[in-house]
C-alpha cells in the first residue's frame, strides 16, 4: 500500500512539473513548481526520511517559491506573452 502512494505522489511530481514548464503564466508555473517541491516533501516523509523532508518543505518549497514569486512580481508580474499598453 504504501508503494503505491509513493507511485502516486511521484506521478503528481511530474505532472506539476511539466505544468511548470507549459504554463504561459509565470506567477502560475511558479505555483506550480512550489508544488513539485512540497509533493517531494511528502514523498520524503512516506519514505521515512522526516529531516530531508523538512529542510524540502522549509527552503524548496517554502522560501524558494517565495523569493521567486517576489522576483517575479517585482520584474513584471510574469505577463511575459502580453503587449504592455
Amino acid at each position: 500500500m504504501l508503494e503505491l502512494l509513493v507511485v502516486l505522489v511521484c506521478g503528481c511530481i511530474l505532472i506539476s512539473g511539466v505544468l511548470a514548464v507549459r504554463l504561459p503564466n509565470l506567477m502560475t508555473a511558479m505555483v506550480s513548481s512550489g508544488l513539485a517541491s512540497l509533493l517531494a516533501a511528502v514523498s520524503y516523509v512516506l519514505l521515512a526520511a522526516p529531516d530531508v523532508a523538512m529542510a524540502e518543505a522549509a527552503i524548496g518549497s517554502g522560501l524558494a517559491t517565495l523569493i521567486f514569486l517576489y522576483a517575479i512580481r517585482r520584474t513584471g508580474g510574469g505577463d511575459a506573452g502580453r503587449e504592455k499598453e
